[in-house]
């Protein structure tokens, strides 16, 4: 039987103390704690609204930025590596973010226990590990179960926008994302770059070794969902995070 696939890979690094201080041994008021019972994490920000939810935020400096330009918008990110919550959380407090919750657990298991049906706004997945040898792409994270885990979590009317430099990677999501019923892509294939996400470090060092970044936004929503609100149709949706 083949290891259930996660989220994450285990990764050194130390915090500053700064970032340990925010961290606090993971009892920070901005880190929800793992309980694996469902939860509606709207209630979480004290005004209703479902969150987006970011998928392995690693550092966290892009999650701080589109968070500190929206702060009528919830975000809730999913990670593991405790350096990138700590960095994370002392952004929260560096920008005094009132919307940025954390959950430090895997997050497949995560959204499998803790997510209702349509209790996410959206998901960012920005540069997941690609695993690009081929007896490890099993390890991928964006499969056909996990795509259809996060269309179940997904609200009518939310997105799934995930960001790759791996090209053969970035396709494989594409067909799968693209196969799943009730998913609409409003722009056929790939997406334009979005001009609300800033580009991480991660990324500037990829387009330094020439790598091409490939962009994937899709909708959920019936047919009758998507004529009404108007998605149906059209170039492209109103780009806002």
């Amino acid at each position: 039987m083949s290891d259930p696939v996660k989220s994450f890979i285990l990764r050194s690094g130390r915090m500053s103390r700064a970032q340990a201080r925010s961290y606090n041994g993971g009892n920070s008021p901005h880190i929800i704690p793992y309980t694996g019972k469902p939860e509606d994490f709207s209630s979480r920000f004290g005004n209703g609204r479902s969150p987006v939810v970011e998928i392995g935020f690693g550092m966290g400096t892009a999650t701080a930025e589109i968070a500190a330009a929206n702060p009528e918008k919830n975000y809730l990110g999913i990670e593991v590596f405790k350096a990138g919550i700590g960095k994370l959380l002392w952004e929260i407090e560096r920008r005094n973010l009132a919307n940025v919750r954390i959950i430090e657990h895997d997050a497949v298991e995560t959204l499998k226990t803790m997510f209702l049906p349509g209790g996410a706004r959206a998901f960012h997945i920005f540069f997941p590990d690609p695993w690009p040898k081929k007896r490890h792409r099993k390890r991928r994270l964006v499969q056909r179960p996990f795509a259809e885990l996060l269309v179940s979590r997904l609200r009518e009317g939310g997105y799934v926008y995930m960001v790759s430099d791996w090209e053969e990677y970035a396709l494989e999501a594409l067909e799968i994302f693209s196969s799943i019923p009730f998913i609409y892509n409003p722009y056929g294939g790939f997406a334009p770059g979005m001009d609300w996400r800033p580009a991480t470090k991660f990324e500037r060092k990829g387009l330094e070794k020439k790598y091409r970044v490939r962009e994937i936004y899709v909708i959920r929503g019936s047919a009758g969902f998507l004529q009404e609100s108007g998605h149906e149709g059209k170039q492209g949706p109103d780009r806002s995070p």
